[in-house]
């Protein structure tokens, strides 16, 4: 079985990044709208805290989470804007505090966590690791929202890996959210990761006519919908791979409106 530590490692590490980014700013700048409509920074932190307390709940307390699915339930529309809302309105500092203190506990249960142990989500089960990597991948993509508000630039690491490997997983997922029949066929994908080495991430068979080929981060960016396809170096060869680049995503849930391209009128 594989060891799935390094996934939680850079799962803390990728929220400690995150954390170096909105720990210091002022509370006019927890205001300050993000890319996501009706959304602040608050928000982005909120949300991120709110789904933490969530998957912790998932990991350790069955009944609970139970009770939140059932929320869930009764409000599919709102519930998650609703805890992004509920977070927003406290002080910034307690806010902060909070989801520090939500991820490090999210953080220990799942090391702790018995080995090909299944826990309850709001989709499918999860293992921890891939609990971890989901939490991972919206972490990145939240704390896009917020570099993006605050225009900044953030140095991508290799910790995408995790985000590109749900994105590819997902490309049924992404067909199927629209009521497409998704392509028989699998498709290459082969990404150039960050780390500058050369190196490149390789998914599907090698042989296949399907292809996708590009930069790791602008992957990443297009299946997490924080930029538009024509503002990203990802290339496609053949008809579903191109349709799939339209399409894609790697998070649960419909797929919303998605960025314009740059210079767009919104």
């Amino acid at each position: 079985m594989t060891d799935p530590t390094p996934v939680f490692d850079d799962l803390r590490d990728e929220s400690e990044e995150l954390d170096r980014l909105v720990g210091e700013l002022s509370e006019d700048a927890w205001a300050l709208a993000t890319p996501a409509a009706g959304w602040t920074v608050a928000h982005q932190i909120a949300h991120l805290a709110w789904t933490d307390r969530s998957a912790l709940l998932a990991v350790t307390d069955l009944a609970a989470f139970g009770a939140e699915v059932e929320k869930a339930l009764a409000a599919p529309d709102r519930f998650v804007d609703d805890g992004a809302e509920e977070g927003a309105g406290l002080p910034p500092a307690r806010l902060l505090a909070e989801w520090r203190a939500g991820r490090d506990a999210l953080h220990k249960a799942l090391c702790s966590a018995p080995r090909g142990v299944r826990f309850p989500w709001y989709g499918p089960p999860m293992s921890a690791a891939s609990m971890a990597t989901a939490r991972l991948m919206e972490t990145w993509a939240h704390g896009q929202d917020i570099a993006d508000a605050l225009h900044v630039m953030r140095p991508p690491t290799d910790r995408l890996r995790h985000v590109a490997r749900i994105g590819v997983r997902a490309r049924d997922f992404a067909f199927g959210v629209r009521g497409l029949t998704p392509p028989e066929e699998e498709f290459r994908v082969e990404l150039t990761s960050p780390s500058g080495d050369g190196t490149v991430w390789t998914y599907g068979p090698e042989d296949a006519t399907q292809r996708v080929t590009g930069p790791a981060l602008d992957f990443c960016l297009l299946v997490v919908r924080r930029a538009h396809r024509a503002d990203l170096a990802v290339r496609a060869q053949g008809t579903d791979a191109d349709h799939w680049l339209d399409i894609a995503q790697a998070f649960a849930g419909p797929p919303g409106a998605g960025r314009p391209p740059k210079g767009a009128t919104e």
